[in-house]
């Protein structure tokens, strides 16, 4: 059994691909198996992944399958005693690996997180999670808020993962995020190493940053990620306050989709599901950290409708009106 195995979905990813591999190969830790999966990629990802000899390397080519699958069969093809995630695209510090394998082991952790950077073309920006000590989510559930729920700048358990039969959600955009919340909640410690060792690399027209009729499967993905702590008293305020806080921002994203009838249906259909799940959304632990303008706007549905961010006098100017009534 190897240390850590590495598992890296790839398509179509040639233009980044040598830069993620090289800071695979390269790591100050050797114990490793890096688990590159080329999942229907019509480029040349494959002759770049071919040309390292690297017996760490176990390369499987299969057709275009989507990344929650391919992330599956990752863990499945996995013999590492812990899991990490890396993306085609994004890359490692060279100790990454050494540092949070370090952190696990010495503190006999099931999952431990670290910050990262931003990468937006050539720009870098460090986005610092807040500290705190070795716990549990049942003894901290703002770890659930505090923590991104993404897959790429942790390091897991093997047992955690496999033993729960913990999966990536198959067929739904955002499949990362309920991955993650069921890792932190099946994890009985928890920890963080307080330094930047991934780089997440975000493209104009990635994935993440499309916004398209699949919109919709974040609300979804909101209701799998309730469903999994509904049996769990402490969590409530916690999970109410995620709730807001993701549906929220994705109805501002509202902006980037040109179809004002996708738009509109989808500002409807999240806050039918406030009314439903969250009742008293509007006073929400989410809203206290935000100007009184801010939530003011994220509060409202006509407000979202009318499209605030690309008109913010008006919104600045119903609001004052507001104030005087």
């Amino acid at each position: 059994m190897v240390d850590i195995s590495i598992i890296v979905p790839i398509y179509n990813a040639s233009k980044y691909l040598k830069k993620c591999l090289d800071s695979l190969v390269n790591q100050t830790k050797k114990e490793l198996e890096f688990i590159l999966i080329n999942d229907g990629s019509t480029d040349d990802s494959e002759s770049i992944i071919k040309s390292y000899n690297d017996n760490r390397i176990k390369y499987f080519k299969r057709s275009n399958h989507g990344i929650g699958k391919t992330r599956n069969f990752g863990i499945n093809k996995s013999t590492g005693k812990y899991i990490m995630f890396l993306d085609s695209d994004d890359y490692l510090e060279e100790n990454a690996c050494e540092l949070l394998y370090e952190k696990i082991e010495k503190d006999k952790l099931d999952l431990v997180v670290c910050d990262f950077y931003n990468v937006i073309k050539e720009t870098k920006v460090c986005e610092k999670i807040a500290s705190f000590k070795n716990t549990a989510l049942k003894d901290n559930p703002d770890l659930l808020l505090n923590i991104n729920l993404a897959p790429w700048n942790k390091i897991y358990r093997s047992d955690l993962i496999k033993k729960n039969n913990i999966k990536f959600i198959e067929d739904l955009k955002y499949e990362d995020v309920p991955f993650v919340a069921l890792s932190l909640l099946k994890s009985e410690r928890i920890g963080k190493v307080d330094k930047p060792l991934i780089y997440y690399t975000i493209h104009e027209k990635s994935e993440t940053t499309v916004r398209d009729e699949k919109i919709f499967d974040i609300i979804k993905i909101v209701d799998i990620i309730r469903s999994y702590f509904k049996d769990y008293d402490w969590s409530k305020k916690a999970v109410d306050a995620l709730t807001v806080e993701v549906l929220v921002n994705y109805n501002i994203q509202q902006r980037y989709i040109k179809d004002k009838g996708i738009r509109n249906k989808f500002i409807d259909e999240t806050f039918s599901y406030f009314k439903k799940n969250v009742p008293n959304y509007k006073s929400n632990i989410y809203f206290k950290e935000r100007s009184v303008l801010k939530s003011f706007i994220e509060k409202n549905k006509e407000v979202h409708a009318i499209g605030l961010s690309t008109n913010e006098k008006i919104v600045n100017e119903e609001y004052q009106e507001k104030l005087k009534r």
